[in-house]
């Protein structure tokens, strides 16, 4: 039986619904974007349109799996961050709107442009491909223990055209020697507690690497390492940008200080919580 999009929309929304999923008209319009291959505005103005057997079917599947908590970035395989799509895999964090915070607060608080970046526990790419977007005469190297995880960001670069400038290291950032100290460090860590896991979104637990979410015993291990790192891999008036959890800022600044940097600012995301802490090299 033939289906308008506006129709099939409507019932999908209800399947949606009934999985908890709040606000399932955006997530479906950005599944039906992608499956037919049409832009928002042709979305809109299509709105009556008959689909074929072969849309409904594909469509069906999306469904499917976005109501089983799959994240519609899992399910389309990209997500929007900054200003560019970023490939995901199974292996890379999904970024999120939050950690753009981090950009903002490079940008905000660096004093000249930086020339190198080092972004540890680098995922998709996303926050140093952003930066270097952002900074034209700058290079830098992502680092992720996942070889995966580098290929993709890789992969990212290749597709911003951004290559020649970004490198990509599969390695434990704790075993890693650093030849040279670098301009900007920017990291989104592990951070969460394992006792904290049980507590998130399906879409977190079931879809986002485990590696990339959890922070050792109470959160904050990562955070130890970065901080043993600064002294050789920041360079003296040097700028370090961590993101961190919503109750994390104080004990995050007190392991930097101890690395022996000056904590400048705790900066909060949209929803008006602590999202980033920026420091510098003295």
């Amino acid at each position: 039986m033939s289906v308008a999009l506006k129709e099939y929309m409507a019932s999908a929304s209800d399947k949606l619904a009934a999985s908890n999923i709040e606000n399932p008209e955006t997530d479906i319009r950005l599944l039906m974007q992608y499956a037919l291959g049409i832009s928002h505005a042709k979305f809109v103005s299509s709105l009556n349109r008959v689909l074929t057997d072969a849309e409904v079917k594909t469509l069906d599947a999306m469904i499917a799996r976005r109501a089983l908590r799959e994240p519609v970035s899992r399910i389309i395989g990209t997500r929007g961050f900054w200003k560019s799509e970023f490939k995901l895999s199974p292996q890379t964090l999904d970024p999120r709107p939050d950690s753009e915070t981090l950009i903002e607060a490079a940008l905000k608080y660096a004093d000249v442009p930086p020339a190198t970046i080092l972004d540890l526990g680098t995922g998709t790419g996303c926050l140093l491909l952003s930066l270097l977007q952002e900074y034209p005469n700058a290079s830098g190297l992502g680092i992720d223990i996942s070889e995966e995880a580098a290929a993709t960001a890789h992969e990212n670069a290749v597709a911003l055209k951004l290559d020649a400038r970004a490198s990509f290291l599969a390695i434990d950032w704790n075993d890693w020697q650093s030849t040279q100290p670098y301009d900007l460090v920017i990291s989104n860590p592990p951070y969460i507690a394992p006792e904290e896991i049980a507590g998130l979104e399906p879409e977190v637990t079931q879809y986002d690497p485990m590696t990339a979410l959890v922070g050792g015993d109470d959160g904050l291990e990562c955070y130890r390492s970065i901080a043993a790192l600064l002294p050789r891999t920041l360079k003296k008036g040097g700028l370090v940008v961590l993101e961190i959890g919503h109750r994390q800022a104080e004990a995050v600044k007190s392991i930097l200080a101890l690395s022996g940097v000056t904590v400048i600012q705790t900066l909060t995301d949209l929803a008006g919580s602590d999202r980033a802490v920026v420091a510098r090299m003295p």
